[in-house]
């Protein structure tokens, strides 16, 4: 029998005949007499509360262990996915050269009115100023009519830069 598989800890029994659901009351009692089943057939509209405890205990490995002890699943770091799993990440690099004529102090400056961390990187690539915007973010000089916006693409980071993208200049 499928409840003797199961082995709920409750059986509520509902949506039936008064004397039927009677009888298969008595019948599950009786299958279920050597276990702790609790067995409950209420009556229409009647509450019916249950308590349930459950332990969660957490496996933490790799990185993520030398950080944080949690408690029930398996957590990792994304590096050490394919250390432990079949599975890989990839990490996408994104770029977009967009129009802008204006001066490229003045976009840092209004940038730093709205963002809390902007500051000016090196610049190893290129003659052009260079910042970055919460260490997620490298806008470009790259002429006096295009800025580069240079990003790895993750929901935090996509989006840092389409505040930038439409904030005003």
């Amino acid at each position: 029998m499928f409840l003797k598989e199961l082995m709920p800890p409750n059986i509520i029994l509902v949506h039936g005949e008064a004397n039927k659901m009677g009888r298969l009351k008595h019948k599950l009692i009786t299958q279920f007499a050597d276990r702790k089943t609790k067995i409950i057939s209420p009556k229409n509209c009647q509450s019916v509360e249950m308590y349930f405890n459950s332990k969660k205990m957490e496996k933490t490995i790799g990185r993520l262990a030398e950080k944080t002890p949690e408690v029930g699943e398996t957590i990792m770091a994304p590096d050490d996915l394919h250390v432990f799993s079949q599975l890989s990440t990839t990490n996408i690099s994104q770029r977009i050269t967009i129009a802008f004529c204006g001066a490229f102090g003045v976009l840092k400056h209004r940038l730093k009115q709205i963002f809390e961390s902007v500051e000016s990187l090196p610049n190893e690539e290129s003659e052009g100023p260079v910042f970055g915007v919460h260490e997620r973010l490298t806008v470009k000089y790259e002429s006096e009519k295009h800025i580069s916006l240079h990003w790895r693409s993750d929901p935090i980071s996509d989006m840092v830069l389409d505040s930038v993208v439409r904030s005003p200049s």
